[in-house]
């Protein structure tokens, strides 16, 4: 007993000894992101993580991730997204603070941390998003495809409908959701973009300040933002996981059931499973992933 508690020990010292916090400057401001280094780094698999909506890299699914994948030789880097606050540490978005992000801002990040990887030599990244991070690294995926990028893991990845949008924004503020969105978009057309508009209900923020080209961003009718439309152009393989009880990404495997059937995307469905894929669950992920990863291993 004594022994396993000592190999143990050891263990988790020595993986928090290749763990490191780690920072870029992109476009102005300072990124951050944590490394979690597995004995191949850099040769070895290595994961780029992406957190869901206002979120960030020290969440609860975001460190089991990355503490499940180095248990099974997978380098990771799990990122927080800047939302254009220069050195954002690991917490949730502060809703005092006015909105200047936009959704799309994420492929430059994950770009620039992708290449950060490559100048520490690393030759092949995958990439792994949740919920709205799922939806950006699809994004990324279709567009931003290259000899670097290896396999691509979607974690209850956003969809998108523009209606369901509508019906989501009454249900959660009881109020419509266009006046707000046609007023921001008349300001960018007007070249006032950067103008805040206040109090608005955005996102997750309740009587928050934003600008009207972030409002345009995240609620004009895009299917940029729609994982199973981006899925559709992606060329790397693609494996996706879904909650059976995830209230929050609901009438996805539907729409990926034609990507499926053509055999473009490895679809894994976790009975019981919320939008969050805690404990046991998240363990059962770590295995698909790692057998998506390294198949000959």
């Amino acid at each position: 007993m004594i022994k396993k508690f000592l190999a143990l020990s050891l263990l988790v010292l020595s993986n928090q000894l290749l763990a490191e916090d780690v920072s870029i400057s992109h476009k102005g401001i300072t990124l951050n992101a944590n490394l979690e280094k597995s004995d191949d780094w850099p040769n070895g698999p290595t994961m780029l993580v992406t957190h869901g909506t206002l979120f960030h890299n020290k969440s609860e699914l975001m460190v089991a991730t990355q503490e499940l994948l180095l248990e099974r030789g997978i380098s990771s880097l799990a990122i927080n997204l800047g939302l254009n606050i220069d050195n954002r540490g690991g917490a949730p978005y502060d809703c005092k603070i006015p909105h200047t992000h936009k959704h799309s801002d994420s492929l430059d990040e994950i770009d620039s941390w992708s290449q950060w990887l490559k100048s520490q030599g690393v030759s092949k990244v995958s990439v792994l998003g949740h919920s709205r991070g799922g939806a950006q690294t699809a994004w990324y995926a279709a567009e931003r495809d290259s000899d670097m990028l290896d396999k691509v893991v979607l974690v209850a990845p956003m969809s998108w409908d523009m209606q369901d949008e509508i019906k989501d924004y009454k249900r959660r503020y009881n109020k419509d959701l266009m006046p707000l969105l046609d007023k921001a978009r008349q300001l960018v057309k007007a070249g006032k973009g950067d103008e805040q508009l206040s109090p608005v209900d955005f996102i997750y923020c309740e009587q928050t300040s934003a600008a009207a080209s972030s409002i345009v961003s995240y609620y004009e009718d895009d299917n940029h933002r729609d994982t199973s439309t981006m899925l559709s152009i992606v060329k790397k393989p693609v494996q996706v996981f879904i909650g059976t009880d995830d209230k929050l990404v609901v009438g996805l495997e539907d729409r990926l059931t034609p990507l499926v059937e053509k055999g473009t995307v490895e679809l894994h469905v976790i009975d019981g499973s919320d939008h969050f894929f805690r404990d046991l669950y998240a363990e059962d992920m770590a295995d698909m992933i790692s057998e998506f990863l390294q198949p000959d291993a």
